[in-house]
């Protein structure tokens, strides 16, 4: 089970999230309690050894400027949360960053792993960072295929039971390994790494 933990903003989170186990480590570029600015971006990437994936996460922000940050801190991969055009995604590709599409699981949201050029797919709930669940049961009418990741809502004590019920490839998470919002708890971040692989 791949594991990203999302929203880290001190150099102890990384420490922690590394040595828990997780593959991927998230820094929120976009307006959030989460966010981190570039130069703390830059200092907590240089923090993560090689073998875990460091993504920096966007909204509402245009891809010109997408790029510049992330390239400026060094992250290997972005995370378009929203509504972006594939023409978006085109434009930060041109870097060479990897790519994660991030969107909520609307009627008209599609669900194929890569249909814009992303190499991992992330269904979240409406309100993304906001802890709240989402109904697992519309994956029954769009399931994706390969390398998608379920967020939205999850937390030590629910997502054994939403991974068997979701079947995805990975999880993520933020608000559900908090202590209060935008502050990591240590002990939760363990225990959901723990969880999710249990």
């Amino acid at each position: 089970m791949y594991v990203k933990l999302c929203g880290l903003r001190t150099a102890e989170d990384v420490a922690v999230a590394v040595e828990a186990g997780a593959d991927a480590v998230g820094f929120v570029f976009a307006a959030s309690p989460r966010q981190v600015d570039l130069e703390t971006a830059r200092r907590l990437v240089r923090e993560v050894p090689p073998g875990v994936l460091t993504v920096g996460v966007f909204a509402r922000m245009g891809a010109a400027e997408v790029r510049r940050l992330a390239e400026a801190s060094g992250v290997a991969a972005v995370q378009l949360h929203g509504d972006y055009p594939k023409a978006a995604f085109d434009e930060v590709a041109v870097s060479g960053l990897r790519l994660l599409r991030a969107v909520a699981l609307k009627p008209d949201t599609d669900v194929r792993v890569g249909a814009f050029g992303e190499e991992m797919l992330l269904l979240d709930s409406p309100i993304a960072g906001s802890g709240e669940r989402w109904d697992l049961s519309a994956l029954n009418a769009a399931r994706p295929q390969g390398r998608w990741l379920l967020a939205g809502g999850l937390e030590v004590g629910n997502v054994a039971e939403a991974v068997a019920r979701a079947r995805p490839w990975g999880v993520d998470v933020s608000s559900g390994i908090e202590s209060s919002r935008g502050v990591k708890d240590h002990a939760l971040m363990r225990a959901f790494v723990a969880a999710a692989r249990g």
